[in-house]
């Protein structure tokens, strides 16, 4: 199992990978469609033809794929433009395409390997679309992330405030003013050197792990509304530390990870179906360190 929910925390979920697979899949796709000058297809037209280049019909669709694809040759004009722009951009690749087959360019076996890496590479997005991403629903995210809460133990945190000095002997001064009744915040303020100090030394809450050990040790030992009898030493200078109140750490919302969770599943299932689809197949590579290379990486994949 995947130890999901502790890795985040503390960060945002990153964006979708079902979105990248999609304009992944439409780029090749509009590529592979504009490279070949085939027609277009009746689906595409349902869409509506907006315009006509010799035999070839240019539709509201092929002008989405080519904005996908040309999406950032077009981000400076402006928006009410820009289809006027794409749909230029398109003409010109559909008549130099009709050029070039004229030519015979399509023949080039060159030409023909290209356009074979793109339709199996079109294909594999766009059967990673339909059959994986697509295949993801929202139950099956959430029942991944109960399923991840139930099996972590929240780590404890304690909420403390500071102050840091340079020397030892400002530290004891400032212990001092504390047992005779000086209020901690307001002495953070006047004497804190440290960036936590306008704010009347506040550190908010943590875990053990985010501070240096000296500092942690100490704060983690002190009950609640104690502080240190004695300065603490770090590499930043001497602490006199309050602790405040300790909490277990909460854990994120369903929410606040569901794109994530998201990614992992979609990356389990893309390992697993493309490991099944090589079952059988006899895979043969035919340069010995070539060979040894792939072989090594294919644990780090995994």
């Amino acid at each position: 199992m995947l130890a999901i929910l502790p890795k985040f925390m503390h960060s945002a979920s990153q964006g979708s990978a079902c979105r990248q697979a999609a304009r992944t899949f439409i780029a090749l796709s509009f590529a592979s469609a504009i490279a070949l000058s085939s027609p277009v297809s009746s689906a595409w037209a349902a869409e509506g033809v907006v315009a006509k280049v010799g035999n070839v019909e240019i539709t509201e669709n092929m002008l989405a794929l080519a904005a996908a694809d040309l999406e950032q040759q077009f981000a400076q004009v402006p928006e009410d433009k820009r289809k006027a722009a794409i749909l230029s951009a398109l003409i010109d690749i559909v008549s130099l395409s009709a050029k070039a087959e004229e030519a015979g360019l399509g023949e080039d076996p060159g030409f023909k390997e290209r356009m074979a890496f793109l339709k199996m590479r079109a294909l594999h997005n766009e059967y990673f679309q339909e059959k994986i991403a697509e295949s993801i629903s929202d139950e099956e995210i959430k029942a991944r992330f109960d399923q991840e809460v139930k099996s972590i133990t929240p780590e404890k945190q304690v909420k403390a405030r500071h102050i840091l000095v340079k020397t030892e002997e400002e530290a004891k001064e400032i212990i001092k003013e504390l047992e005779g009744g000086a209020d901690f915040t307001t002495l953070a303020k006047e004497k804190s050197t440290g960036p936590s100090g306008p704010n009347g030394g506040d550190l908010g809450f943590f875990s053990a792990g985010q501070m240096v050990p000296e500092f942690s040790k100490a704060a983690f030992d002190l009950k609640n509304g104690e502080f240190t009898k004695e300065p603490v030493q770090t590499q930043f200078g001497w602490h006199v530390i309050l602790r405040e109140e300790d909490r277990d750490e909460p854990l994120p919302s369903f929410e606040d990870v569901k794109d994530t969770i998201r990614q992992i599943l979609l990356r389990e299932k893309y390992f697993n179906v493309v490991q099944d689809s090589k079952k059988g197949v006899d895979i043969e590579i035919l340069d010995e360190n070539l060979k040894k290379q792939y072989e090594e990486a294919q644990p780090k994949a995994e």
